[in-house]
């Protein structure tokens, strides 16, 4: 019997309300052992472009790769089907679930062109049905059937460079959006054991517990590293005092800053697109209403703000200590012009590298050469004069001094309570995964 080489994509499932597409693919992964098939990688999750307005929740696609014999190909896609459209939230406006499946060994040099557009841009649904077509995959659409981008992106997404892993525990339906029983007590002190491996677990400026989320979505915890063996040890140190239906071990591009593209100038910026782009403070940050940081940045080809928000914590007190004629570059995902409140194009900033800093120059008063106390003003261009012995300087001028900078050259990243699923962290700089063609054999269980 011949074997099969079969990549299932998955995406847009959830709703604010309900559901998740990592617990289906979770669900699939059980059903489809049930079947014999090899899987021959981890489930591949893939975060896409977190700036696109139609976004799901955590904007995840997911794609299952396994091997099978031929005469069960119909029977795993039936599985599939019938797993999707009764977890999906079918009803909810807005979501539009997406199933693509492609059989090859290799993945086309021209899906992988999508995906990477798909995570680092904006794409149509008529690109990805073209390929689709040409490349004689099949797909099944909901609604409107958007979630097959989603779908064909995760497929084309092979992670062969920098990756990590997330571990996902899943409780109990009859808990669903209730307060999540983890001890954070046991978060700290798994964080404390398993660094630098593991990132993003709490917050150390709030002491704000990450690795749980608060909707009403099927996930106890998450816990992402580098690998999978740290990811499961360090979960196995979480205190939880609820059941924990099931878990799984993801490969996924998270904290990789995959979404990020360079940019050369800055009137070729795009609304919606994650960018990375150099250009010069144009005047002094400016604080606005809820503690909100904007400054300009300009370069040969134009002018762009930069927002750091509030939340954003160490990243918005670096950039309220710039100065004009600071040299810098900016990453983050672009807001597009909010016309009613006349509000520019904006790049919402996920990190902040200081280049180069500008001489800070303050001018003062000179001293009275006489009995050297600071001297007062007699108005513009009319000199100086001494209260304290009376003498007059018409032809003296302020005194520039130059003053030693808080700021310092290098990276800022948005706290991790503010980080988006793919901020590369500052504890992963120099642990990036080079690429890779090896596939992993993933090894998994279920409580």
């Amino acid at each position: 019997m011949a074997i099969k080489t079969l990549h299932i994509g998955l995406d847009d499932t959830d709703s604010p309300r309900m559901g998740c597409t990592t617990y289906i693919a979770a669900l699939l992964v059980e059903k489809l052992r049930k079947i014999s098939v090899q899987f021959i990688d981890y489930p591949n999750l893939i975060r896409l472009n977190p700036n696109v307005p139609w976004k799901t929740r955590g904007n995840g696609a997911l794609c299952l790769r396994i091997k099978c014999e031929e005469n069960s190909l119909e029977e795993i896609k039936e599985n599939v089907i019938e797993t999707v459209e009764e977890k999906s939230d079918l009803e909810h406006e807005g979501t539009d679930p997406g199933i693509v499946f492609f059989q090859g060994s290799r993945i086309p040099k021209e899906i992988r062109k999508f995906a990477r557009e798909t995570i680092t841009g904006i794409v149509k649904i008529g690109d990805a049905l073209k390929l689709l077509k040409h490349f004689k995959a099949e797909a099944v659409g909901y609604r409107t059937a958007r979630g097959i981008i989603g779908s064909l992106a995760a497929i084309g997404e092979t992670l062969r460079g920098d990756h990590t892993f997330e571990f996902i525990a899943y409780r109990k339906s009859e808990n669903y959006g209730k307060k999540r029983q983890v001890d954070p007590k046991s978060v700290i002190e798994m964080d404390r054991a398993t660094a630098p491996y593991t990132f993003n677990n709490f917050d150390k400026e709030t002491n704000r517990i990450l690795i749980t989320p608060r909707g009403p979505d099927p996930i106890l915890f998450g816990i992402r590293g580098e690998s999978p063996e740290i990811v499961k040890k360090a979960a196995e140190m979480i205190r939880v005092f609820e059941p924990v239906e099931r878990w799984i071990i993801f490969r996924t591009n998270h904290g990789t800053d995959a979404h990020l593209k360079p940019v050369q100038r800055l009137s070729e910026i795009e609304p919606y697109h994650p960018v990375i782009v150099r250009g010069e403070v144009a005047e002094n940050p400016k604080i606005i209403p809820g503690s909100h940081v904007i400054f300009k940045i300009k370069d040969e080809s134009g002018v762009i703000d930069c927002a750091a928000y509030e939340p954003t914590g160490t990243l918005r007190d670096a950039a309220v200590q710039l100065i004009k004629g600071d040299y810098v570059e900016v990453y983050g995902g672009v807001k597009p012009p909010s016309l009613p409140l006349n509000r520019p194009i904006t790049i919402n900033l996920e990190k902040l590298r200081v280049l180069r800093l500008a001489p800070l120059i303050v001018y003062q008063n000179p001293l009275c050469p006489k009995c050297r106390k600071r001297l007062k003003s007699m108005g513009k261009d009319k000199g100086f004069r001494c209260e304290k012995c009376g003498s007059r300087f018409p032809n003296l001028k302020k005194v520039a001094l130059k003053l030693e900078r808080k700021l310092s050259k290098g990276i800022y990243i948005v706290s991790p309570r503010s980080q988006r699923h793919l901020t590369k962290p500052l504890i992963r700089y120099g642990m990036e995964k080079k690429a890779s063609l090896i596939r992993m054999i993933p090894q998994w269980s279920f409580p």
